[in-house]
């Protein structure tokens, strides 16, 4: 895929990997689509970034999903790229009284949105002479923490559903994305001790990546976890379990 002359749509684009990777493909000379449920955030971003639009959406809201896909087609028809990076993680205990809005929240925002948002958007991204559809998942894919089970479990859909649209999309114009992280510094990790990739770093393998084609994308520390899985997978889930 090339690099720039793009238009891309980035969910979860206020904070973290979305907004490195908004902040990367800007300046690479594409227009952007910033996705995030903070106006005032996506207002800044807008003074930051002159090709690029704010657009504030509740991912776990799937009406809302509807309506954004709805505006994308009416005022964004040239878009190509979908990069589906928004993600929520709430650490708790299935053990205790969960609370069920916050299992609900992973589940719409973590898979329910990247399904919905891909298939309303595919036609469009068809019509396009190249497009890209980039899912993010995650190493807790393979190996969950204990934890994180229903974080670990929508990434683990994200996975099926990444592979699974790859072969379907096969002999179309429209190459899928998998880019699988290890823990990066965002504010979602603000807090954990553990070594942590820069979303520059992350986002540095990944553009690399995506300008070679390199439909699934292995970063830092996932490359050891993904040979570990095969070679001695006891091993890499004890690691994970209480990553």
């Amino acid at each position: 895929m090339k690099l720039s002359g793009n238009t891309i749509l980035i969910t979860g684009a206020t904070s973290g990997i979305g907004l490195e990777m908004a902040r990367r493909f800007h300046a690479l000379d594409n227009q952007i689509i910033a996705i995030g449920r903070n106006e005032e955030k996506l207002m800044a971003m807008e003074g930051e970034m002159e090709a690029l639009t704010g657009i504030a959406c509740d991912l776990s809201n799937p009406h809302a999903v509807a309506q954004l896909a709805a505006t994308v087609a009416a005022q964004f028809p040239a878009t190509n790229v979908l990069i589906n990076n928004a993600g929520v993680q709430v650490n708790y205990s299935v053990l205790s009284a969960a609370q069920p809005h916050a299992l609900d929240a992973e589940i719409d925002v973590n898979l329910r949105a990247v399904v919905q948002l891909t298939h309303a958007l595919l036609p469009q991204l068809m019509a396009q002479p190249k497009a890209a559809i980039v899912n993010i998942s995650s190493g807790l894919a393979f190996a969950p923490k204990k934890s994180a089970p229903v974080y670990s479990a929508t990434k683990a859909g994200v996975h099926a559903f990444t592979q699974g649209l790859r072969y379907q999309l096969e002999g179309t114009e429209v190459a899928v994305f998998e880019v699988i992280p290890p823990l990066v510094d965002t504010p979602m990790t603000a807090g954990r001790n553990a070594e942590k990739l820069s979303v520059q770093e992350m986002v540095s393998e990944f553009t690399y990546a995506f300008r070679k084609n390199h439909f699934e994308v292995n970063i830092g520390k996932v490359k050891i976890l993904r040979a570990l899985m095969r070679l001695w997978p006891a091993r890499a889930y004890a690691i994970l379990k209480n990553a």
